[in-house]
């Protein structure tokens, strides 16, 4: 496809400065034959339809909470679009105003982080993507979104945003912040041979004591699996595993299980650790896509790497307010550990 994939942001304050941006890009994209998407809130609707008029029958509207769900999630389906549309020789024109209000920070992060993401996993798409971001908004978000996107929309024309940096480099800029150490509670296990199946077995028996639900431990075990094998293969002792659970007292995040793998080697960032997802074109030729999977499978992944080892964090959302936290356990004499 001969199309050049754009990601813009269109600051707005107001509702003119609103639709000067999107009915241009929305109408070019309809005229074209485009596959138009927009991905918004009620109000945002009913303005672009009433400005729209009959076009707008034309146009895929989709709820912006249920859209912006998950972040590596929708950043997949997303780029299968794309592809998909790409290959037919059409293109994806995607109007998407991501979900700030009542994020917690964490999550915050992992959009703000999806948005420099998307500048590399959407190359060669010849997708067109723009997300506004309104006025009202703190002032990080708006700071973060013309860090993230190639070119402001001022009316219907698009410049260069002088404040876009390297998706890589916003990516590092989002780890620089040392994780918390794990609480007192967190339950502690020195892996010397690695065991797969029964270190699932130890993790499942942790797990079912707290409220995870059994779906989620599904996917926990299998990103389990995925993590220790990482390394296992391209860490060093010593190897560890903790879990616990996190009330998020300090607001930073929804109350999560807590699954922890560290050891004593840097990993090498050269792929990406798994944030770019892979092509469709890839799919046939590896079973397996490691960290990539593992962020498809756990609510929020956090990655630390340095001289002193590496730490590979699962969260996983926890259903409700938590009590008190899941005491610790051992494994018993003869448990390989």
């Amino acid at each position: 496809m001969s199309a050049t994939f754009t990601h813009r942001v269109l600051p707005y304050d107001g509702v003119d400065e609103f639709l000067a941006g999107a009915v241009p890009f929305l109408g070019e994209g309809l005229a074209a034959g485009d596959r138009v998407q927009v991905v918004c809130g009620l109000g945002l609707e009913v303005l672009l339809r009433d400005a729209l008029g009959d076009g707008a029958g034309a146009i895929r509207f989709s709820d912006a909470a249920r859209w912006y769900a998950h972040p590596s999630r929708t950043l997949a389906d997303c780029l299968s679009d794309a592809e998909e549309l790409d290959g037919e020789g059409r293109r994806l024109r995607l109007f998407g105003e991501p979900v700030w209000a009542r994020r917690r920070p964490l999550e915050v992060l992992e959009w703000q982080r999806v948005e420099a993401i998307l500048n590399i996993a959407f190359r060669g798409t010849g997708a067109a993507i723009m997300c506004p971001y309104a006025a009202t908004l703190p002032p990080g978000v708006v700071a973060a979104g013309r860090r993230t996107h190639p070119e402001t929309v001022r009316g219907a024309r698009a410049v260069p945003n002088p404040g876009y940096i390297d998706p890589g480099a916003f990516s590092a800029r989002c780890d620089r912040e040392p994780l918390p150490p794990p609480p007192a509670h967190a339950d502690e296990l020195k892996i010397d041979r690695p065991d797969l199946y029964w270190l699932r077995a130890y993790v499942a028996e942790y797990a079912r004591r707290t409220p995870l639900p059994d779906e989620d431990l599904q996917r926990l075990l299998v990103a389990v699996t995925e993590v220790v094998t990482n390394a296992e293969r391209h860490g060093a002792p010593p190897l560890m595993l903790r879990m616990w659970t996190d009330a998020a007292e300090d607001a930073r995040g929804d109350p999560a299980f807590v699954c922890e793998v560290s050891d004593g080697g840097r990993w090498s960032a050269g792929a990406g650790f798994g944030l770019v997802p892979p092509r469709r074109s890839e799919a046939g030729a590896c079973g397996r896509f490691g960290l990539w999977a593992v962020r498809l499978l756990c609510s929020l992944v956090q990655i630390r790497t340095g001289p002193a080892g590496t730490v590979v964090r699962l969260r996983l959302t926890l259903p409700g307010p938590l009590s008190d936290p899941v005491p610790g356990f051992r494994p018993g004499p003869g448990d390989g550990g």
